[in-house]
Formats: structure tokens, sequence, C-alpha cells
């Protein structure tokens, strides 16, 4: 993925992470790829264990990252990590737009909702209540078969809504 940032000259490029803070925390840019088009992205703070594509919730006071828990009905935004942004650094997350997430190690039909994994950092398609991650759905039209360890997302500001059904 080599997007571009055009909204914000000097940017700190989207694929990289940095021991230096290069913009406010929180902010939020549009940037291009030419595979997956425009996408949105904030600026935010890493933790330990973070690679490219994990899910991570972040704090909208601190802009803190945590890699995406097992936890039903956390109420939480979620990101995707565009760098290994490990903690006491910063880097790039994904909000919107096409973006490519680390999930289990299942197949995945085409279509489908989007669910917190017990693997914390990664997605599943198995309906699991009170962990369906809203704004987001499988953007694949074939089935992706169970030894890919990452699926295409469309993703919207995608967030768990905290109610357990």
């Amino acid at each position: 993925m080599t997007y571009a940032v055009h909204s914000l000259p000097g940017a700190q490029p989207v694929a990289d992470t940095s021991t230096t803070q290069a913009h406010a925390l929180g902010t939020r840019v549009k940037a291009t790829d030419p595979t997956y088009g425009e996408g949105e992205f904030i600026y935010l703070l890493g933790v330990a264990s973070t690679v490219v594509g994990s899910m991570v919730t972040w704090d909208a006071t601190t802009h803190q990252t945590a890699l995406s828990p097992d936890t039903a009905g956390i109420g939480s935004s979620f990101a995707i990590a565009m760098s290994a942004n490990v903690a006491a650094q910063y880097g790039w997350y994904q909000i919107a737009g096409l973006a490519v997430v680390k999930k289990t190690n299942v197949a995945w039909e085409p279509q489908k909702a989007v669910y917190q994994s017990a693997t914390t950092g990664r997605v599943m398609d198995t309906v699991a209540s009170g962990k369906q991650v809203a704004g987001a759905r499988s953007a694949n039209l074939a089935t992706v078969v169970t030894s890919t360890s990452t699926i295409i997302l469309q993703i919207n500001h995608p967030h768990n809504t905290g109610v357990i059904i």
C-alpha cells in the first residue's frame, strides 16, 4: 500500500512509524493508493505488538491505541494500523476506505459482517453477540481462503456499539 497524503504538506508517510511526534495526535487526513483508492487516516500513539493490519481501539482524549480485545460490548472506536507502530511511537491508522486487516484463520465468504476475534488485533466473520464491528464489512467478491492472513474490509469509522443482544 502506497498511500499518498495530499492535504498535509510534509506529512509523515502513511506506512511509516516514528519515535518523534510529527503531527498533533488526532490529526485526520485523506490519502490515495493506486490499488485501494481514497482512505481516511488518523494520527495516533502506538501500542506494543502492533503489526501492519492490526485492528486497534483508540481513546478519543489521549489518542492511545490498544489491540482490539476479545470483549463484548466495549463501545469503542476501531482503526487499522498502517505500520508496525509499537509503544511510544506515532503513526497513521485507517478509519475509512478499503483497508487490509489481519483476520483469524478462517475462510471468509463474500460481503460478510465483521466481528472482534478472540485473537487480539484481528477480526473474524463468526457471529458473536456484542462483538460486531459496525461500519465494517468484507469487500471480497469471492471466498477468501483459510490460509490467507488478511481480508480487505470496506470501513467507515468502525466501532462497537456496546450493545449485547
